[in-house]
């Protein structure tokens, strides 16, 4: 009986628990990659320079004589793979260490204190609208996992005025992955993207921006929809029965004032991120550059925070534990990109695949190299380690079609940046969803419809790209 017991709970479990986890699923991905080079002809196109970039010869596709990879060369690939990604392994370090500073300072809790104070709890609405576009701006500027800190703080807000725990997700949770994913300067997809097709960093960042500002408008409208809805009739909400234990600010809200050292560490964040976006639009700063600004933003903020050299380095180590598992899979996931250069069968896979695309319009390749990359997300959560994987093979296969390498980014951006809302092997996801309370069963109950949405509203911005041709 009890083994019939546990079989028939484990038939209605839910379905995101039966999926592996992203290692195992990264693994296996590099045996199958591995296992291709066998089964693939090996092949490569011709490559110019033009304009300074490289870009494929349509029409030089030639098949080559190398053979597939053995057992060996596949355990050799994983240093390789982390060697080829250290720069990204480490922006995604020194970005932890940076915000870890900036939590432990106090300065973000008094300063949404200090804005509620400011607007008001009966202006609830404007409240729900402000602290969208807040979460989402962090998402944009500071990372995805470094916000996790934060989502009690929505959880609080989200309380404070008359909400629920899944409003609570929606104006944190929900923003943060919106703005983390649409990014115009989001060094991991964006930036990533960008250097392996050759273009200026961060180039092309208004049109990204008004997608991205569109996207969180949106979600601000559908945040103030669920709130009117949650207090007409609380007990039919999605949030109703969640525990809010322990969700309060730790002073009064009239105690809440921005002091002069929260105001001088804001002062540094916000002067480094300015000094880290001149440096990129002005002298071609990358990786290590952006890297270095953000150990820099720590190390002066925990002095101005006057910080003991000791609480210091805890609060380092500390920081660095919460992004290593992202950074560890960005070099995981990369060596499946070196697998498919050494066994020669990326421009084989990209040769069939714009032969299946070139035979449908440009549009509805372009809409569909971007469900391609919704599929991949759940597979290669990391959104540098999938840029790595994909984009050597996607950017070709744009070349071929017709599309711009803007273009085709964008559409590996949205694939990868929407199905973020949803994806269960997504640890930064799960984590937050814990962190304010939310079982996934109801967030995706909440987060689907406007999953949808943000989905048809980034294909009519691929759609528009395509027309003017954008570069």
């Amino acid at each position: 009986m009890n083994y019939l017991y546990i079989y028939l709970m484990s038939k209605s479990a839910p379905w995101y628990t039966k999926i592996p986890h992203p290692i195992t699923m990264l693994f296996g991905i590099i045996v199958l990659a591995t296992l291709l080079s066998h089964l693939l002809p090996a092949g490569i196109f011709d490559r110019v320079l033009v304009d300074g970039r490289m870009r494929v010869v349509p029409g030089t596709f030639r098949f080559t004589d190398s053979q597939g990879l053995s057992l060996m060369d596949m355990f050799r690939a994983f240093p390789k793979g982390f060697k080829a990604a250290s720069d990204i392994i480490y922006v995604v370090l020194a970005s932890g260490i940076m915000f870890g500073v900036l939590q432990q300072s106090k300065m973000v809790e008094f300063a949404v204190g200090s804005l509620v104070k400011k607007i008001g709890v009966d202006r609830k609405y404007l409240m729900v609208i402000i602290s969208t576009f807040a979460f989402g701006l962090l998402g944009v500027a500071v990372g995805y996992e470094n916000n996790i800190a934060l989502i009690p703080i929505g959880a609080i807000l989200a309380v404070a005025i008359g909400g629920d725990l899944i409003l609570a997700a929606g104006i944190s949770v929900a923003a943060i992955t919106v703005g983390f994913g649409l990014s115009p300067i989001n060094p991991y997809t964006v930036g990533t993207g960008h250097k392996i097709a050759e273009l200026p960093m961060f180039s092309g960042a208004l049109y990204r921006s008004m997608l991205c500002i569109t996207g969180l408008s949106i979600l601000a409208y559908y945040n103030v929809r669920y709130l009117k809805r949650a207090l007409a009739n609380p007990q039919q909400s999605l949030g109703f029965g969640l525990d809010t234990t322990g969700f309060s600010l730790t002073q009064r809200i009239d105690a809440y004032k921005m002091t002069s050292k929260h105001w001088m560490v804001a002062t540094v964040f916000i002067l480094g991120m300015l000094i880290m976006l001149y440096g990129i639009f002005n002298f071609s700063w990358y990786l290590k550059e952006i890297s270095a600004v953000f150990l820099m933003i720590a190390l002066v903020a925990g002095v101005v925070a006057n910080m003991q050299a000791t609480f210091f380095s805890e609060t380092l180590l500390k920081s660095v534990a919460i992004v290593a598992p992202g950074a560890f899979m960005v070099g995981f996931a990369t060596t499946i990109k070196v697998i498919l250069e050494e066994g020669q069968i990326s421009d084989t896979i990209a040769f069939y695949l714009s032969d299946l695309l070139s035979a449908l319009p440009i549009y509805a390749s372009a809409i569909i190299m971007s469900l391609s990359q919704c599929v991949m997300n759940f597979l290669i959560p990391s959104g540098s380690g999938q840029a790595l994987a994909t984009l050597p093979v996607m950017i070709p296969v744009g070349d071929l079609v017709g599309l711009t390498r803007q273009t085709t980014i964008l559409a590996f951006q949205i694939g990868d940046g929407v199905t973020n809302l949803i994806n269960p092997t997504l640890g930064g996801l799960i984590a937050m969803l814990s962190m304010c309370r939310v079982p996934f069963d109801r967030w995706l109950r909440f987060i689907v419809p406007f999953c949808l949405y943000l989905l048809v509203l980034s294909w009519v911005f691929l759609i528009v790209a395509i027309m003017i041709a954008w570069v």
